[in-house]
């Protein structure tokens, strides 16, 4: 069975109880006074940043609002799913508090740049271990366990409808030998398996397409099947990972991913590149 996203249900709720006091025309205040429900914690509930969902308080609004009971019954359900807890709440502390996998849980479509590396999910565990082990003091069991967190987000490519990913990778990320000849091999053949699935689309940005809209590093954009669920985009960075779902921050990432995408290489033409790179590694001793 698919995962789903508790972060996803925390939206949905916090959408639905905004719209239900704009309905009643309804400031915060008001509705917080009427209902009783705290204004930092109905705030907090409209915004999905409430990690706890009293029961009280959403009957509490449920009867502020005059819902029917359908309705009533669909909220506390949104609750009770924002409460899940996902696989990925095991590995807290390689993903904090906000974690990646909770939105590719439900994805349907992942958008992704990746200038430096091979993408994340796209990735070989001794590939991996590489690049966690590069360029910092780091126990090795902790580096066994990132890799491990790492390889547990691919499961979301064994759903039953996995996500359509278009991955646009810069020319650099598939020369940078990581690893060793020997890892840098087997990540290439991987990457070119991948591009044979149905729902994965490689594109390679090269060298010679120069500067374009994505200098500034990689960034995914995650989207849902549900209309309401609006997409998110995930920029990691050296010392946190940052979640922008304002729609002017949506339009400017969209942008650049069109704009490198339109400047990449096509998916048959990207193969091939890939398959010369890594003839040119298999040739070396």
């Amino acid at each position: 069975m698919d995962a789903y996203s508790p972060n996803i249900r925390r939206r949905r709720l916090g959408q639905a109880l905004r719209r239900l006091r704009e309905d009643a025309k309804m400031t915060l205040e008001a509705a917080a006074q009427a209902s009783g429900v705290p204004r930092a914690t109905l705030g907090r509930i409209e915004t999905a940043d409430a990690r706890r969902l009293r029961h009280t308080d959403l009957d509490a609004l449920a009867d502020l609002y005059g819902v029917d009971r359908p309705t009533r019954d669909a909220m506390h359900e949104l609750a009770r799913q924002s409460k899940e807890r996902g696989w990925w709440s095991k590995y807290k502390d390689v993903f904090g508090d906000h974690a990646l996998p909770d939105w590719e849980a439900e994805a349907c479509m992942i958008r992704t740049f990746e200038g430096l590396t091979i993408p994340g999910l796209f990735q070989t565990p001794d590939y991996a271990t590489a690049v966690f082990r590069a360029g910092r003091a780091i126990l090795e069991e902790d580096v066994a366990r990132r890799v491990e967190a790492r390889m547990a987000r691919r499961e979301i490519f064994n759903r039953i409808k996995p996500p359509h990913v278009l991955a646009v990778i810069d020319e650099g990320a598939l020369r940078r030998v990581i690893g060793g000849l020997d890892v840098m091999r087997e990540q290439l053949t991987h990457l070119n398996h991948l591009a044979l699935r149905h729902h994965i689309d490689i594109q390679v940005l090269p060298y010679e397409a120069g500067a374009h809209l994505a200098l500034a590093g990689p960034f995914s954009i995650l989207e849902f099947p549900e209309a309401k669920d609006q997409p998110i985009v995930y920029v990691g960075t050296a010392t946190n990972d940052l979640f922008l779902e304002q729609p002017e921050e949506l339009e400017r990432y969209s942008v650049a991913f069109s704009n490198v995408q339109g400047v990449a290489l096509s998916t048959a033409q990207s193969a091939q590149f890939i398959g010369n790179v890594l003839k040119s590694l298999e040739s070396k001793p």
